[in-house]
């Protein structure tokens, strides 16, 4: 009876490894992209099985989805090189070895020693105002990692922008899948409202929120249903800096006012979080959608 989960374990750990090999050193660029996107697919319903899904809707959403429709878009751009001979080499193929020996040696502890910190992380739950650990965790405990995070969307939608696309004509919108979006974005945006309101008791929050509206907006600008998303359009600027932007500020306030940075004044950590959930929802949706539908043809010198 216990065979079961164990080959269960080793068979998706397997399958993850072999695909993310299978990207990287796919015979053609068309093939390396499925083999990304099965791997973020793959990836999503790991967390899943470990009983994560808002891990797992960000990976599947901005992964699999966003990413993917990114490099068919660039692979559609320079077209399909065909077949390149695999060419191992031996440098790179050590460090992989070296780098996977370490962190075995490294996690192995861990596997056979129970961790303090989820017990310290519950016990000091009730302080976060917030009843979902994760949220307590990436906005109070580690609020630093989602502050980069942002900021690390934030430079590669301006580093994209150092790119000069080719500009083409806009494909003719499938008819089935403009008659579908019509239904299917209304319940993305409702989905992503519900996300985002359930983030402080539940599994969810600004990542999966702004993926949702972000799928939805590609959607409709896919089929030409949504105006083009520009740049130049203010709006669309003050979205894109205002999660990082406000994040920065309760970081700089907290500082000046409070017990250091990024340490909520008692009482107030369940209104700044929510706060800064929904702000970096918008700016989450807004960078990805630039990212994935943005205008193209205003990056022309």
């Amino acid at each position: 009876m216990m065979g079961g989960p164990w080959l269960f374990d080793i068979a998706l750990g397997v399958l993850l490894v072999v695909l993310a090999i299978a990207s990287i050193h796919a015979r053609n660029l068309y093939a390396g992209v499925v083999m990304f996107i099965s791997f973020g697919l793959v990836a999503a319903l790991t967390w899943t099985y470990l009983g994560a899904p808002d891990l797992a809707l960000a990976e599947a959403a901005i992964s699999a989805g966003l990413t993917g429709v990114l490099l068919f878009a660039a692979l559609a751009r320079i077209g399909n090189t065909g077949s390149t001979p695999f060419t191992p080499r031996r440098l790179p193929a050590l460090l992989c070895l070296a780098v996977a020996g370490l962190l075995m040696v490294t996690l192995w502890p861990l596997a056979r020693n129970p961790s303090v910190l989820p017990g310290m992380a519950m016990a000091n739950l009730p302080r976060t105002g917030v009843d979902n650990p994760v949220t307590g965790v990436l906005l109070n405990f580690r609020a630093w990692d989602t502050l980069l995070e942002l900021a690390v969307l934030l430079v590669a939608l301006l580093g994209s922008r150092g790119l000069r696309p080719t500009p083409e004509e806009e494909p003719v919108p499938w008819p089935l899948l403009t008659a579908w979006s019509r239904l299917l974005v209304p319940l993305l945006t409702l989905f992503g409202g519900y996300l985002l309101w359930r983030g402080g008791n539940w599994p969810g929050g600004a990542f999966q929120a702004g993926a949702m509206l972000a799928a939805g907006a590609v959607l409709l600008r896919l089929n030409g249903l949504l105006p083009e998303v520009a740049w130049r359009n203010p709006v669309v600027r003050g979205l894109t800096i205002a999660g990082l932007a406000l994040f920065a500020t309760i970081a700089a306030l907290t500082a000046w006012l409070g017990d250091g940075w990024l340490n909520y004044p008692p009482g107030t950590d369940n209104a700044l979080m929510m706060l800064i959930e929904i702000i970096a929802t918008l700016s989450i949706a807004t960078v990805l959608t630039l990212l994935v539908a943005g205008n193209k043809t205003e990056l022309e010198p």
